[in-house]
């Protein structure tokens, strides 16, 4: 489609869109009914997962598709420890879509609409809101034939490269196996929080190995904000370019106080879960970590960006242990970042869907239309 048609298409279907009761046209048939499925998907790490506060060897998944006419848009849950959520409580909250917002809404354009009523189903919830936010950003973007980088007006030349994740181990052997695995990767990311003398081992082991830069994540594990600061210095002379989330997320004191001295960027995870917070964390923080899971999606994790930006605040984007189909969502938005850790997909041995992919380390967004994946098998055998 030539840029002309294409905006003019685009502005039919917006008007279209706006006007109560009518419907976009779809390419034939199909029911004009949002139908949601799902199904609960178990992703394999290729090496245990360590971090401050717990170890795992596999993340439950639910993984959604949502069908619209001729037209199929996919999404997923990843449900880490932290967030409190599971296979049962996402399969429950994707029911009440199912029965309670899904039979309101026949145009899939109502996005906002949508998805706030989605959103105000439970306070909590968020992975499994984020497995709805993904599959109906898909879906539109594959009836508008446009990726989301594009719609949102994103140069995709403009994207940073990935973190790797290197998960804490007490075993030297095994530290030095996935250094080699990190190798291709021009940033690492390392899991601290374990106690200074651990924390240096690490930071030691990769630093013998490689010279590339490293982002730490604390994970809350440092006790005190003169210890974090006294690491943080330690950091700098290491070629480290951020720290996230050195002390207890409820700790903003103690956060303000260390990113006043800081020598490198301290960055919110925890601590920023969702837009309402960002506010707050001006001052405290140089930056906030943006994740799909935490924050509901792709709708809430862009107004985080424009905030955050807006706010003088950088911004990162990273993710949990999830297949392509969420990294690739969380993909679009990487031109609006400054850090991605979006390697969720490349820890796990059984990753059930092609999307985004890495080019010497730097993301590399496709033209495939919505979030730029799609699964290696049909849905119902995945």
């Amino acid at each position: 489609m030539l840029r002309r048609d294409f905006i003019k298409t685009s502005a039919a279907l917006a008007a279209a869109a706006a006007l109560p009761g009518c419907k976009v046209p779809a390419s034939g048939g199909g029911t004009d009914a949002l139908v949601l499925d799902w199904r609960p998907y178990t992703g394999q790490l290729k090496y245990t997962f360590t971090i401050a506060t717990y170890s795992r060897t596999q993340t439950p998944l639910v993984l959604t598709r949502l069908r619209w006419k001729d037209y199929v848009g996919y999404g997923e849950a990843a449900m880490p420890q932290y967030l409190g959520e599971s296979t049962e409580s996402v399969t429950a909250f994707l029911q009440k879509v199912s029965e309670q917002v899904l039979p309101r809404h026949r145009d899939p354009f109502r996005m906002e609409d949508l998805l706030s009523e989605v959103d105000a189903l439970s306070m909590r919830d968020t992975a499994a809101k984020a497995a709805v936010d993904i599959a109906l950003h898909d879906l539109v973007g594959k009836i508008l034939g446009r990726p989301w980088w594009q719609l949102w007006g994103l140069d995709r030349e403009n994207t940073p490269c990935t973190s790797y994740t290197i998960g804490y181990d007490a075993s030297d052997d095994i530290v030095n196996e996935k250094i080699t695995e990190a190798s291709w990767t021009k940033v690492v990311k390392v899991k601290l929080g374990m106690g200074e003398q651990e924390d240096k081992r690490m930071v030691n082991l990769i630093r013998a190995r490689l010279d590339t830069v490293i982002c730490v994540d604390a994970n809350q594990g440092w006790k005190s904000k003169e210890m974090a600061l006294d690491m943080i210095n330690w950091l700098a002379e290491r070629n480290v370019c951020l720290v996230e989330q050195p002390m207890a997320k409820e700790d903003l004191d103690a956060a303000a106080w260390i990113t006043e001295r800081s020598p490198l960027p301290v960055i919110a995870d925890e601590a920023c879960q969702r837009l309402a917070d960002i506010p707050r964390l001006k001052g405290a923080y140089h930056g906030i970590n943006i994740k799909l899971m935490k924050c509901t999606g792709m709708r809430e994790a862009h107004k985080m960006a424009t905030v955050a930006r807006a706010l003088g605040m950088e911004v990162m984007l990273g993710c949990m242990t999830e297949t392509s189909a969420a990294i690739s969502a969380a993909a679009q938005l990487s031109p609006l970042a400054r850090w991605a850790d979006l390697d969720g997909n490349i820890l796990l041995s059984n990753d059930c869907f092609d999307g985004m992919r890495l080019t010497n380390g730097k993301i590399t967004l496709n033209d495939r239309p919505g979030i730029g994946a799609e699964p290696l098998k049909p849905f119902e055998k995945l």
